[in-house]
């Protein structure tokens, strides 16, 4: 008898590791994203106008790979962490300024009633809320804001930032973050904080929030926006946003809609952001750019998903400048997980710009968040691709 025990015992306790086991889970995942790319007007070594045609990745999708995993905690709380790295499939290169978990390095705790808090890099609530209402959510960064100057195309993650997202509640869903600066005697020197809504009823979607991130405090003249800030700043590879990057701080407040009838989706969103200057900064009058959009999604069939965008962007106040754009899209899906695409755009610029050296002059084309400048008020861009997921 007593064996017969030890042995229900031993039973017991093996299912029990097992249930264990299965409430937990660990996944690996990815994204892989390549075309052929032509692009007209692009300017060369010599800052002439010339066409580039070549291999381009992530134009729907980021290319990336990376860790998620969760351990239910027992009543109805659980552990959960995401390690995300992205890179460039053309060179092998690590992506977001060469850092190995440069698009998501988080931990944190989520319950089905009180909602989840993370700590780590991240995204900001603009990008977790907005942005999924708008075309970049479909088409990617070829339908981004021109220089992303509102982060429309994910071009800022969020270092150190405690993030608070709550669960829905009939159709409603809200989001704070605060993301420390770590300077010594400065509290909020380099700090970055935010917050965003969501409402979904139906087939009608909104959202709406503001994020800003601070530079770091400067004595003297900075150099561009500062490594050691909370955020990656706004300022990429782009003509448009080049002689801002010593802003004190940048303010983004972003609203959008969404309606969804049939076959048919329909969105528009407005943004406005404020760049900010202090005595540390190298231009002159704060600047502000006002962007509207708009998009047209056609699924003509449930392999076929057609796009339509188009967006205005306006800077003023340091410099004066218009940016006009229009983007187009095919995207057709050979399975769950690997689709072809085709996306174009073309842009109109007219106004000044403010240069990386300090200088001004006309205003050049630059679409999307891509790094092609101009030397010319216009610029085409087409790319033809495949991505996989896995």
């Amino acid at each position: 008898m007593k064996r017969v025990a030890l042995s229900t015992l031993s039973l017991a306790l093996l299912a029990a590791a097992g249930t264990a086991h299965a409430q937990s889970s660990v996944t690996l995942y990815g994204v892989i994203d390549e075309s052929i790319q032509w692009a007209h007007n692009t300017m060369d070594a010599n800052g002439k106008n010339a066409n580039q045609v070549g291999l381009a990745g992530g134009n729907l999708s980021g290319n990336r790979w990376g860790l998620k995993g969760t351990e239910d905690l027992g009543g109805g709380m659980k552990a959960i962490f995401q390690l995300e790295n992205g890179f460039d499939i053309n060179t092998g290169k690590l992506g977001q300024g060469s850092k190995m978990f440069g698009r998501q390095a988080y931990v944190g705790l989520s319950h089905d009633q009180f909602g989840t808090v993370t700590f780590g890099r991240q995204y900001d609530p603009l990008v977790d809320m907005v942005q999924p209402l708008t075309a970049d959510n479909y088409f990617g960064s070829t339908f981004a804001t021109p220089g992303d100057v509102d982060n429309n195309d994910n071009t800022s993650r969020t270092n150190s930032a405690v993030k608070y997202v709550s669960p829905v509640l009939q159709g409603f869903q809200f989001e704070g973050m605060y993301a420390f600066g770590g300077v010594a005697g400065a509290t909020g020197s380099g700090q970055s904080w935010g917050g965003a809504a969501t409402y979904g009823i139906g087939s009608l979607n909104v959202a709406a929030g503001y994020f800003r991130m601070d530079n770091a405090a400067s004595a003297v003249a900075r150099t561009g926006w500062s490594s050691t800030a909370t955020s990656d700043g706004i300022f990429g590879d782009n003509q448009i946003t080049a002689g801002y990057n010593t802003a004190k701080s940048v303010g983004i407040a972003s609203v959008a809609i969404q309606y969804v009838a049939g076959p048919f989706t329909m969105s528009g969103r407005y943004s406005n952001v404020q760049m900010r200057r202090d005595s540390a900064s190298a231009f002159a009058s704060n600047q502000r750019y006002n962007v509207a959009a708009g998009f047209f999604g056609y699924q003509l069939n449930p392999a076929l998903l057609l796009g339509l965008g188009y967006t205005w962007t306006h800077g003023a106040g340091d410099t004066s400048n218009t940016y006009n754009q229009v983007s187009l899209g095919a995207d057709y899906n050979l399975s769950k997980r690997t689709d072809f695409y085709a996306v174009a755009a073309y842009q109109h610029a007219n106004g000044t710009q403010r240069n990386a050296d300090g200088t001004t002059s006309i205003a050049g084309a630059a679409i999307g968040s891509y790094s092609f400048d101009s030397a010319s008020s216009s610029q085409t861009l087409v790319s033809v691709g495949i991505r996989h997921k896995f």
